[in-house]
């Protein structure tokens, strides 16, 4: 017998996507954009890396048990049918050129679920993973793909450049945002420019921050850690001084000894107004609509981050909101502009590394 929900979800409605006339040449900009600091990278480095969410720091493999008994409102899609599928986990931060941890970004968190039966999304058709691409945010920086293009054309404009300025500027943002945090608030973009607090990454709860189906539905998903040696890291400061690679060094550290558990939860939309579309930066409140765990992830003690995990995942693995099943098909200008984005940052890893992009058919173990 399906349990039931406290709240009646809205069902989605095409009218509730509204794509602006100059949407296309956004897209394309923004394509572009990307492209200059994939660009870049390469030039100065010689490796093809990813032109968003470059730096890797934990590369995990694991599983995901998709619970029993959801309310019939929950069980869609991915979340179908229960049972026990293999997940890979890439935890990372937000720019494009590989930096010191102590310029300190927001995280972010791709997961891979494999084995995903359904129908899926157009360019997926032969693939059998879903995917979901996460920041540790509740509402993305800009509400609209033509301000986060004018963000990162500034972004763009700093890619390999000036190492020792973005240390000193990190150190003064993290300073203001603690401040703002301390008078109740925070801001995203002084985060995204550098004022991340120098937290442990694997205490941080990710969340999609931007809508997609689910079902008849729409929703956010929200994955947060649960086993207490994980939220025993949340908000837990990290040693980064003279550690370049100190975020690497602690989930290590952490996975050597360690395993963990996660959930994943849903925020199914109920308000159009309150828990908008096209307005990628608006949080939608939980009191209207609490996120309600469907699936739990676990994972055991394992390298964390190793270069021939690197070789794997960095380098022959795509991560796309768009690899996946018609029932979660992304929604939103934001999302729509990414699909041409990240065709191409692994369409021009693929071409420059000789590493072909693939999609696992099954659980592949992760090399050591």
């Amino acid at each position: 017998m399906s349990s039931t929900l406290s709240i009646r979800p809205l069902p989605f409605d095409p009218a509730f996507e509204q794509i602006p006339d100059d949407e296309a040449e956004t897209t394309r900009e923004l394509v572009e954009t990307m492209h200059s600091i994939i660009e870049k990278t390469y030039e100065d480095s010689g490796h093809a890396i990813r032109s968003v969410h470059a730096k890797s720091h934990a590369l995990i493999e694991g599983e995901i048990e998709i619970l029993a008994d959801l309310p019939p409102e929950l069980a869609q899609g991915a979340f179908a049918k229960p049972g026990v599928l293999p997940v890979v986990m890439r935890f990372s931060t937000n720019p494009g050129d590989i930096l010191d941890d102590k310029v300190s970004t927001p995280r972010g968190l791709a997961l891979k679920i494999i084995g995903v039966e359904g129908a899926r999304l157009p360019g997926a058709e032969d693939q059998v993973t879903q995917d979901f691409v996460m920041q540790n945010a509740v509402a993305f920086t800009a509400p609209t793909p033509k301000a986060f293009l004018a963000n990162l054309k500034l972004l763009a404009k700093t890619t390999d450049k000036m190492p020792g300025m973005k240390k000193a500027l990190s150190a003064v943002l993290r300073g203001t945002e603690s401040v703002i945090e301390a008078l109740g608030g925070e801001s995203g973009k002084i985060k995204s420019l550098g004022g991340h607090p120098l937290t442990n990454l694997l205490g941080e709860t990710y969340n999609t921050v931007v809508p997609f189906l689910y079902g008849p539905y729409y929703a956010k998903l929200s994955v947060v850690p649960v086993s207490p040696s994980l939220t025993a890291l949340t908000d837990a400061p990290v040693d980064l001084d003279d550690k370049p690679d100190g975020l690497r060094e602690a989930t290590n550290a952490y996975f050597a000894t360690h395993g963990g558990e996660w959930d994943i939860r849903i925020q199914l939309a109920t308000d159009s107004e309150k828990m908008p579309i096209e307005d990628a930066s608006k949080k939608w409140p939980e009191d209207e609509s609490p996120y309600v765990t469907v699936a739990r992830v676990r994972v055991t003690a394992q390298p964390a981050w190793t270069k021939a995990r690197a070789v794997a995942v960095d380098d022959g693995l795509a991560f796309s909101p768009w690899h996946g099943l018609a029932a979660h098909r992304p929604l939103g200008g934001v999302m729509r502009s990414r699909k041409p984005a990240y065709e191409m940052s692994s369409g021009f890893r693929a071409q420059h590394s000789g590493c072909p992009m693939h999609e696992p058919r099954s659980q592949e173990k992760l090399p050591v």
